[in-house]
Protein backbone atom coordinates (compact mmCIF):
# COMPACT_ATOMS: atom_id res chain seq x y z
CA UNK A 1 0.00 0.00 0.00
CA UNK A 2 1.47 3.35 -1.06
CA UNK A 3 1.92 6.25 1.40
CA UNK A 4 -0.76 8.22 -0.48
CA UNK A 5 -3.27 5.39 -0.16
CA UNK A 6 -2.48 5.01 3.53
CA UNK A 7 -3.02 8.73 4.11
CA UNK A 8 -6.38 8.59 2.33
CA UNK A 9 -7.56 5.64 4.41
CA UNK A 10 -6.25 7.34 7.56
CA UNK A 11 -8.29 10.46 6.68
CA UNK A 12 -11.44 8.36 6.14
CA UNK A 13 -10.83 6.51 9.39
CA UNK A 14 -10.16 9.65 11.38
CA UNK A 15 -13.19 11.64 10.30
CA UNK A 16 -15.70 8.81 10.21
CA UNK A 17 -14.57 7.94 13.74
CA UNK A 18 -14.61 11.50 15.07
CA UNK A 19 -18.07 12.31 13.71
CA UNK A 20 -19.73 9.22 15.18
CA UNK A 21 -17.69 8.71 18.37
CA UNK A 22 -19.84 10.77 20.75
CA UNK A 23 -23.01 9.04 19.58
CA UNK A 24 -21.38 5.61 19.61
CA UNK A 25 -20.27 6.23 23.20
CA UNK A 26 -23.89 7.07 24.06
CA UNK A 27 -25.17 3.94 22.30
CA UNK A 28 -22.64 1.70 24.07
CA UNK A 29 -23.44 3.21 27.48
CA UNK A 30 -27.20 2.87 26.95
CA UNK A 31 -26.88 -0.50 25.23
CA UNK A 32 -25.29 -2.07 28.31
CA UNK A 33 -28.38 -1.85 30.57
CA UNK A 34 -30.64 -2.78 27.65
CA UNK A 35 -28.86 -6.15 27.45
CA UNK A 36 -30.20 -6.81 30.95
CA UNK A 37 -33.45 -4.85 30.72
CA UNK A 38 -35.61 -7.71 32.03
CA UNK A 39 -33.38 -8.19 35.07
CA UNK A 40 -33.14 -4.45 35.75
CA UNK A 41 -36.91 -4.02 35.50
CA UNK A 42 -37.36 -6.83 38.01
CA UNK A 43 -34.84 -5.28 40.42
CA UNK A 44 -36.57 -1.90 40.19
CA UNK A 45 -39.96 -3.47 40.76
CA UNK A 46 -41.23 -2.77 37.24
CA UNK A 47 -41.40 -6.39 36.11
CA UNK A 48 -44.59 -8.44 36.07
CA UNK A 49 -44.68 -12.02 37.33
CA UNK A 50 -47.61 -14.41 37.03
CA UNK A 51 -48.65 -16.13 40.27
CA UNK A 52 -47.65 -19.77 40.62
CA UNK A 53 -50.22 -22.32 39.53
CA UNK A 54 -50.17 -25.95 38.49
CA UNK A 55 -48.37 -26.52 35.20
CA UNK A 56 -51.53 -27.98 33.69
CA UNK A 57 -53.80 -25.16 34.84
CA UNK A 58 -56.39 -24.47 32.11
CA UNK A 59 -56.06 -21.31 30.02
CA UNK A 60 -58.71 -18.64 30.25
CA UNK A 61 -60.88 -17.91 27.24
CA UNK A 62 -59.28 -15.05 25.32
CA UNK A 63 -62.54 -13.16 25.12
CA UNK A 64 -62.58 -13.11 28.94
CA UNK A 65 -58.99 -11.86 28.99
CA UNK A 66 -59.85 -9.01 26.63
CA UNK A 67 -63.01 -8.16 28.56
CA UNK A 68 -61.01 -7.90 31.81
CA UNK A 69 -58.71 -5.32 30.25
CA UNK A 70 -61.46 -3.35 28.55
CA UNK A 71 -63.36 -3.08 31.83
CA UNK A 72 -60.59 -0.80 33.11
CA UNK A 73 -60.86 1.57 30.13
CA UNK A 74 -64.30 1.08 28.54
CA UNK A 75 -63.88 4.16 26.36
CA UNK A 76 -60.70 2.96 24.66
CA UNK A 77 -60.25 0.59 21.74
CA UNK A 78 -58.18 -2.58 21.84
CA UNK A 79 -55.03 -2.19 19.74
CA UNK A 80 -52.86 -5.24 20.37
CA UNK A 81 -52.77 -8.48 22.32
CA UNK A 82 -49.38 -10.11 22.78
CA UNK A 83 -47.47 -12.72 24.72
CA UNK A 84 -43.73 -12.81 25.39
CA UNK A 85 -41.99 -16.08 24.57
CA UNK A 86 -40.54 -16.28 28.09
CA UNK A 87 -43.82 -15.40 29.85
CA UNK A 88 -46.50 -17.72 28.44
CA UNK A 89 -48.74 -17.20 31.49
CA UNK A 90 -49.25 -13.48 30.83
CA UNK A 91 -51.23 -11.72 28.11
CA UNK A 92 -50.31 -8.11 27.39
CA UNK A 93 -53.25 -6.01 26.23
CA UNK A 94 -52.78 -2.56 24.68
CA UNK A 95 -55.62 -0.03 24.53
CA UNK A 96 -55.73 3.48 23.12
CA UNK A 97 -57.97 6.30 21.97
CA UNK A 98 -57.17 5.57 18.32
CA UNK A 99 -55.38 2.85 16.30
CA UNK A 100 -52.00 4.63 16.50
CA UNK A 101 -52.28 6.18 19.98
CA UNK A 102 -48.75 6.65 21.37
CA UNK A 103 -50.17 7.33 24.84
CA UNK A 104 -51.57 3.81 25.00
CA UNK A 105 -52.37 1.86 28.16
CA UNK A 106 -50.66 -1.49 28.68
CA UNK A 107 -52.33 -4.13 30.87
CA UNK A 108 -50.80 -7.43 31.99
CA UNK A 109 -53.45 -10.15 32.48
CA UNK A 110 -53.06 -13.66 33.88
CA UNK A 111 -53.54 -16.11 31.00
CA UNK A 112 -55.11 -18.70 33.30
CA UNK A 113 -57.43 -16.70 35.55
CA UNK A 114 -58.05 -13.65 33.31
CA UNK A 115 -57.17 -11.51 36.34
CA UNK A 116 -55.47 -8.14 35.81
CA UNK A 117 -51.94 -8.33 37.26
CA UNK A 118 -50.50 -4.87 36.59
CA UNK A 119 -50.45 -1.90 34.27
CA UNK A 120 -46.75 -1.60 33.41
CA UNK A 121 -45.49 1.50 31.67
CA UNK A 122 -42.03 1.89 30.22
CA UNK A 123 -42.39 5.66 29.76
CA UNK A 124 -40.59 7.54 32.51
CA UNK A 125 -38.88 4.42 33.91
CA UNK A 126 -35.11 4.00 33.91
CA UNK A 127 -35.25 1.45 31.09
CA UNK A 128 -37.72 3.66 29.22
CA UNK A 129 -35.35 6.63 29.30
CA UNK A 130 -32.38 4.48 28.30
CA UNK A 131 -34.41 2.92 25.48
CA UNK A 132 -35.36 6.31 24.03
CA UNK A 133 -31.76 7.54 24.18
CA UNK A 134 -30.60 4.38 22.45
CA UNK A 135 -33.31 4.22 19.79
CA UNK A 136 -34.40 7.74 18.82
CA UNK A 137 -32.82 10.38 21.11
CA UNK A 138 -36.40 11.45 21.96
CA UNK A 139 -36.67 12.75 18.39
CA UNK A 140 -38.95 10.11 16.87
CA UNK A 141 -38.26 8.71 13.41
CA UNK A 142 -35.77 11.44 12.52
CA UNK A 143 -33.73 10.66 15.63
CA UNK A 144 -33.75 6.97 14.71
CA UNK A 145 -32.60 7.66 11.15
CA UNK A 146 -29.87 10.00 12.43
CA UNK A 147 -28.51 7.25 14.68
CA UNK A 148 -28.65 4.96 11.65
CA UNK A 149 -26.39 7.39 9.80
CA UNK A 150 -23.97 7.33 12.74
CA UNK A 151 -24.04 3.53 12.50
CA UNK A 152 -23.04 3.73 8.84
CA UNK A 153 -20.09 5.93 9.81
CA UNK A 154 -19.13 3.40 12.49
CA UNK A 155 -19.07 0.59 9.91
CA UNK A 156 -16.94 2.81 7.64
CA UNK A 157 -14.56 3.50 10.54
CA UNK A 158 -14.25 -0.22 11.27
CA UNK A 159 -13.57 -1.11 7.61
CA UNK A 160 -10.98 1.65 7.22
CA UNK A 161 -9.37 0.59 10.51
CA UNK A 162 -9.01 -2.96 9.18
CA UNK A 163 -7.41 -1.65 5.98
CA UNK A 164 -4.89 0.34 8.02
CA UNK A 165 -4.18 -2.42 10.53
CA UNK A 166 -1.96 -4.56 8.26
CA UNK A 167 0.60 -1.85 7.29
CA UNK A 168 0.32 -0.44 10.80
CA UNK A 169 1.35 -3.70 12.49
CA UNK A 170 3.53 -5.38 9.88
CA UNK A 171 6.74 -5.21 12.00
CA UNK A 172 5.18 -5.84 15.40
CA UNK A 173 3.81 -8.89 17.12
CA UNK A 174 0.05 -9.24 17.47
CA UNK A 175 -1.14 -7.87 20.80
CA UNK A 176 2.13 -6.08 21.56
CA UNK A 177 1.49 -3.32 24.13
CA UNK A 178 4.57 -1.23 24.87
CA UNK A 179 3.98 -0.04 28.42
CA UNK A 180 7.37 1.60 28.86
CA UNK A 181 7.16 4.06 25.94
CA UNK A 182 4.73 6.65 27.30
CA UNK A 183 0.94 6.76 27.86
CA UNK A 184 0.04 7.82 24.33
CA UNK A 185 1.85 4.95 22.69
CA UNK A 186 0.51 2.53 25.29
CA UNK A 187 -3.07 3.68 24.64
CA UNK A 188 -2.49 3.41 20.89
CA UNK A 189 -1.38 -0.20 21.29
CA UNK A 190 -4.39 -0.99 23.48
CA UNK A 191 -6.69 0.80 21.06
CA UNK A 192 -5.48 -1.31 18.14
CA UNK A 193 -5.53 -4.55 20.14
CA UNK A 194 -9.07 -4.08 21.44
CA UNK A 195 -10.22 -2.80 18.07
CA UNK A 196 -9.11 -5.90 16.19
CA UNK A 197 -10.39 -8.25 18.94
CA UNK A 198 -13.87 -6.69 18.91
CA UNK A 199 -13.90 -6.32 15.12
CA UNK A 200 -16.45 -9.02 14.25
CA UNK A 201 -18.78 -8.12 17.13
CA UNK A 202 -18.65 -4.40 16.38
CA UNK A 203 -19.46 -5.06 12.72
CA UNK A 204 -22.41 -7.29 13.65
CA UNK A 205 -23.82 -4.89 16.22
CA UNK A 206 -23.17 -1.84 14.04
CA UNK A 207 -24.71 -3.37 10.92
CA UNK A 208 -27.75 -4.77 12.75
CA UNK A 209 -28.21 -1.45 14.50
CA UNK A 210 -28.36 0.29 11.12
CA UNK A 211 -30.90 -2.26 9.88
CA UNK A 212 -33.03 -1.72 12.99
CA UNK A 213 -33.25 2.01 12.28
CA UNK A 214 -35.03 1.19 9.01
CA UNK A 215 -37.83 -0.65 10.83
CA UNK A 216 -40.54 1.99 10.38
CA UNK A 217 -39.95 2.61 6.63
CA UNK A 218 -39.72 -1.14 5.96
CA UNK A 219 -42.94 -1.86 7.85
CA UNK A 220 -44.74 0.94 6.03
CA UNK A 221 -43.56 -0.42 2.68
CA UNK A 222 -44.84 -3.89 3.62
CA UNK A 223 -48.21 -2.42 4.67
CA UNK A 224 -48.58 -0.53 1.40
CA UNK A 225 -47.63 -3.55 -0.73
CA UNK A 226 -48.18 -7.07 0.63
CA UNK A 227 -50.68 -6.21 3.35
CA UNK A 228 -52.66 -4.17 0.83
CA UNK A 229 -52.69 -7.17 -1.53
CA UNK A 230 -53.94 -9.55 1.17
CA UNK A 231 -56.77 -7.21 2.19
CA UNK A 232 -57.70 -5.98 -1.31
CA UNK A 233 -61.07 -7.84 -1.48
CA UNK A 234 -62.25 -5.82 1.57
CA UNK A 235 -61.11 -2.45 0.29
CA UNK A 236 -64.54 -0.93 -0.43
CA UNK A 237 -66.55 -2.71 2.26
CA UNK A 238 -67.83 -0.88 5.35
CA UNK A 239 -65.99 -1.72 8.59
CA UNK A 240 -67.63 -4.33 10.82
CA UNK A 241 -70.00 -3.12 13.54
CA UNK A 242 -69.38 -6.12 15.79
CA UNK A 243 -66.21 -8.19 16.18
CA UNK A 244 -66.17 -11.96 16.29
CA UNK A 245 -64.66 -14.15 19.00
CA UNK A 246 -60.93 -13.78 19.51
CA UNK A 247 -60.77 -17.30 20.95
CA UNK A 248 -62.27 -18.76 17.77
CA UNK A 249 -60.04 -16.59 15.57
CA UNK A 250 -56.92 -17.75 17.39
CA UNK A 251 -57.99 -21.40 17.15
CA UNK A 252 -58.30 -21.08 13.38
CA UNK A 253 -54.90 -19.38 13.11
CA UNK A 254 -53.20 -22.06 15.22
CA UNK A 255 -54.73 -24.79 13.06
CA UNK A 256 -53.47 -23.05 9.92
CA UNK A 257 -49.90 -22.70 11.25
CA UNK A 258 -49.04 -26.03 12.92
CA UNK A 259 -46.00 -26.00 15.17
CA UNK A 260 -46.24 -22.25 15.71
CA UNK A 261 -47.44 -20.14 18.64
CA UNK A 262 -49.09 -16.78 18.86
CA UNK A 263 -46.77 -13.79 18.94
CA UNK A 264 -49.21 -10.91 18.86
CA UNK A 265 -52.61 -9.92 17.53
CA UNK A 266 -53.25 -6.61 15.77
CA UNK A 267 -56.89 -5.55 16.06
CA UNK A 268 -58.89 -4.03 13.19
CA UNK A 269 -57.73 -0.57 12.19
CA UNK A 270 -54.20 -0.83 13.54
CA UNK A 271 -51.18 -0.60 11.20
CA UNK A 272 -50.59 -4.38 11.23
CA UNK A 273 -54.09 -5.30 10.11
CA UNK A 274 -56.97 -3.76 8.16
CA UNK A 275 -60.31 -2.31 9.20
CA UNK A 276 -61.84 -5.76 8.64
CA UNK A 277 -59.25 -8.17 10.03
CA UNK A 278 -57.49 -9.50 13.05
CA UNK A 279 -53.80 -9.66 12.12
CA UNK A 280 -52.62 -12.74 14.02
CA UNK A 281 -48.83 -13.04 13.88
CA UNK A 282 -47.59 -16.55 14.63
CA UNK A 283 -44.01 -17.32 15.67
CA UNK A 284 -41.73 -20.34 16.00
CA UNK A 285 -40.87 -22.07 19.25
CA UNK A 286 -37.05 -21.91 19.26
CA UNK A 287 -34.79 -19.12 20.51
CA UNK A 288 -34.31 -17.74 16.99
CA UNK A 289 -37.60 -18.64 15.27
CA UNK A 290 -39.56 -17.12 18.15
CA UNK A 291 -38.52 -13.78 16.63
CA UNK A 292 -39.77 -14.66 13.14
CA UNK A 293 -43.45 -14.08 12.43
CA UNK A 294 -45.97 -15.41 9.96
CA UNK A 295 -49.01 -13.15 9.50
CA UNK A 296 -52.43 -14.84 9.37
CA UNK A 297 -55.35 -12.56 8.50
CA UNK A 298 -58.70 -13.50 10.02
CA UNK A 299 -62.02 -11.90 9.10
CA UNK A 300 -62.94 -9.95 12.23
CA UNK A 301 -66.64 -10.79 11.82
CA UNK A 302 -66.66 -14.40 10.69
CA UNK A 303 -63.36 -15.44 12.41
CA UNK A 304 -62.40 -17.30 9.20
CA UNK A 305 -58.91 -17.08 7.70
CA UNK A 306 -58.76 -14.99 4.54
CA UNK A 307 -55.02 -14.87 3.81
CA UNK A 308 -51.62 -15.86 5.11
CA UNK A 309 -48.12 -15.69 3.73
CA UNK A 310 -44.51 -15.60 4.87
CA UNK A 311 -42.91 -12.26 5.54
CA UNK A 312 -40.68 -10.87 2.75
CA UNK A 313 -36.93 -11.16 3.02
CA UNK A 314 -36.38 -7.58 4.18
CA UNK A 315 -38.65 -7.99 7.21
CA UNK A 316 -37.07 -11.36 7.99
CA UNK A 317 -33.66 -9.66 7.95
CA UNK A 318 -35.03 -6.97 10.27
CA UNK A 319 -36.45 -9.50 12.73
CA UNK A 320 -33.21 -11.52 12.77
CA UNK A 321 -31.12 -8.37 13.30
CA UNK A 322 -32.99 -7.36 16.46
CA UNK A 323 -31.95 -10.27 18.72
CA UNK A 324 -28.45 -10.23 17.22
CA UNK A 325 -28.12 -6.56 18.10
CA UNK A 326 -28.98 -7.02 21.79
CA UNK A 327 -27.74 -10.59 22.21
CA UNK A 328 -30.96 -11.59 23.95
CA UNK A 329 -31.67 -14.96 22.32
CA UNK A 330 -28.73 -17.02 23.63
CA UNK A 331 -29.36 -16.97 27.38
CA UNK A 332 -27.18 -15.62 30.19
CA UNK A 333 -23.87 -16.65 28.56
CA UNK A 334 -24.57 -14.61 25.45
CA UNK A 335 -25.76 -11.66 27.50
CA UNK A 336 -22.47 -11.70 29.45
CA UNK A 337 -20.42 -11.96 26.24
CA UNK A 338 -22.34 -9.02 24.71
CA UNK A 339 -21.81 -6.97 27.87
CA UNK A 340 -18.05 -7.63 27.96
CA UNK A 341 -17.67 -6.77 24.27
CA UNK A 342 -19.74 -3.62 24.83
CA UNK A 343 -17.31 -2.51 27.56
CA UNK A 344 -14.34 -3.32 25.31
CA UNK A 345 -15.87 -1.20 22.55
CA UNK A 346 -16.29 1.66 25.01
CA UNK A 347 -12.53 1.45 25.63
CA UNK A 348 -11.84 1.44 21.89
CA UNK A 349 -13.96 4.55 21.36
CA UNK A 350 -12.59 6.32 24.43
CA UNK A 351 -8.99 5.57 23.58
CA UNK A 352 -9.49 6.75 20.00
CA UNK A 353 -10.90 10.04 21.27
CA UNK A 354 -8.01 10.37 23.75
CA UNK A 355 -5.42 9.80 21.01
CA UNK A 356 -7.00 12.48 18.84
CA UNK A 357 -7.25 15.02 21.67
CA UNK A 358 -3.60 14.41 22.62
CA UNK A 359 -2.25 14.91 19.14
CA UNK A 360 0.69 17.35 19.01
CA UNK A 361 1.09 20.54 17.03
CA UNK A 362 3.58 18.76 14.79
CA UNK A 363 1.15 15.93 14.07
CA UNK A 364 0.81 16.27 10.34
CA UNK A 365 4.53 16.80 9.55
CA UNK A 366 5.36 13.79 11.72
CA UNK A 367 2.77 11.67 10.03
CA UNK A 368 3.84 12.62 6.52
CA UNK A 369 7.49 12.03 7.32
CA UNK A 370 6.87 8.67 8.92
CA UNK A 371 4.61 7.39 6.17
CA UNK A 372 6.78 8.68 3.33
CA UNK A 373 10.13 7.55 4.66
CA UNK A 374 10.93 4.04 3.37
CA UNK A 375 13.26 3.41 6.32
CA UNK A 376 10.83 4.55 9.02
CA UNK A 377 10.69 2.37 12.10
CA UNK A 378 7.52 0.72 13.38
CA UNK A 379 7.50 3.11 16.34
CA UNK A 380 7.72 6.16 14.06
CA UNK A 381 4.91 4.85 11.89
CA UNK A 382 2.68 4.07 14.83
CA UNK A 383 3.35 7.36 16.60
CA UNK A 384 2.73 9.26 13.36
CA UNK A 385 -0.67 7.65 12.94
CA UNK A 386 -1.53 8.42 16.56
CA UNK A 387 -0.59 12.08 16.13
CA UNK A 388 -2.54 12.33 12.88
CA UNK A 389 -5.68 10.84 14.32
CA UNK A 390 -5.22 7.50 12.62
CA UNK A 391 -6.90 4.29 13.66
CA UNK A 392 -9.59 5.48 16.06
Amino acid sequence: MTPTTIRRWAWIHKWSSLVCTAFMLLLCVTGLPLIYHHEIDSLLGNGVQAPRMAADAPRADLDRVIAAGRALYPGKMVMYLSQDADQPDIWNLTLGDNPTDEAYKSIAIDARSARVLAQPSMEGSFIGVVHHLHVDLYAGLWGTLFLGLMGVLLVLAIVSGVVLYAPFMRKLDFGDVRRARGPRLRWLDLHNLLGIVTLAWALVVGATGVINTWATPLLQYWQYTEMAEMTAPYKNLPPPTQLGSMQASLAHAVAAAPGMKIGFVAFPGTPFSSAHHYGIFMRGDTALTSRLYRPVLVDAQTTQITAQRALPWYLTALLISQPLHFGDYGGAAMQLLWALLDVATLLVLGSGLYLWLKRGSAARPAAVAAVSAPTSTPEEERTAFAHDGGPA
